[in-house]
């Protein structure tokens, strides 16, 4: 079954009565582009946290977003006790040194010194870690429940196309029975029209040589046999999303030549429409992993 490379899951929960959210999204993209961002206190987890994600997203641009809540993730205002002591004895000495007996409150001025206040660094806690990894496994599930159900609209979508490609074909090749001889009886008549003698065993062998550029039968082979293909190749496990393009690269190729061969109005007007379905393979196809 197919999958798309559209995703979005969202897990949260308290983690050390501390609330996180963890999100993972993903855009199509011909090659992995994967964004990690982790609070500080989990950035030494990254890079691990990043090649697994990047072994089961594949492809496409995405995003794995871990999140703690604001007013928890500011950490804990501290004061730097040794630091406003050394302030106090300096100013203090420097005070008594020039005005001696003042009594100024020199401890209102310490604390507006730079420093003097900083932000508890919280310590890496491996049980907390681990609660984070289930969090983020939740969000994986949701993403890939997503992806999962993205691909499904993207198969019968693209299997409706290629229906509609091989009823095409059905109706060239209904047409095409009597083509070659009905551009026979037109270059007939336009030789007789112009009343032009002509050497008729010449004629033949031009003729000849003429009709069998217009022959189609390989081309609707073919055609055929890429529709067959590209159905079969959506049904594998995972990972179809460059060959099929391969695939639908071929029927271009064919549907142009029969465009090019037909010579025919009636029979152009169904390569058009051909060609028109496999345009619109093409765009789903670029969402497929």
């Amino acid at each position: 079954m197919l999958r798309s490379m559209t995703g979005f899951g969202r897990a949260e929960g308290l983690v050390n009565e501390k609330k996180v959210t963890v999100e993972m999204r993903s855009l199509n993209s011909k090659q992995l582009d994967l964004q990690v961002k982790l609070p500080s206190v989990w950035r030494e987890k990254e890079t691990g946290l990043r090649q697994w994600a990047g072994e089961r997203v594949i492809r496409g641009k995405a995003d794995l977003f871990v999140n703690l809540d604001g007013a928890k993730a500011a950490g804990k205002g501290a004061f730097n006790a040794e630091l406003i002591r050394n302030y106090y004895n300096e100013l203090s000495g420097i005070v008594h040194a020039i005005v001696p007996g003042n009594t100024t409150d020199l401890m209102a001025h310490v604390l507006r010194m730079p420093d003097v206040m900083g932000t508890a660094k919280e310590e890496f806690d491996p049980v907390e870690w681990s609660s984070v990894l289930e969090l983020v496994q939740r969000a994986w599930t949701a993403f890939e429940e997503f992806r999962n159900a993205e691909g499904a609209k993207l198969h019968a979508e693209l299997k409706e196309r290629t229906d509609n490609i091989s009823r095409l074909l059905t109706q060239v090749s209904r047409m095409d029975g009597d083509r070659i001889e009905r551009t026979r009886e037109r270059i007939r008549a336009k030789l007789n029209e112009l009343q032009v003698k002509v050497d008729q065993e010449r004629f033949e062998q031009e003729l000849v040589f003429y009709l069998e550029k217009l022959d189609v039968t390989e081309e609707k082979l073919r055609l055929a046999t890429h529709c067959d293909y590209f159905l079969k190749t959506m049904d594998e496990e995972e990972g179809q999303g460059r060959k099929l393009g391969f695939i639908a690269q071929e029927m271009g190729r064919e549907i142009n030549t029969l465009g090019s061969k037909s010579n025919d109005a009636d029979m152009q007007k169904l390569v058009v429409l051909m060609k028109d379905e496999l345009e619109k393979v093409k765009e789903q196809m670029l969402n497929v992993l």
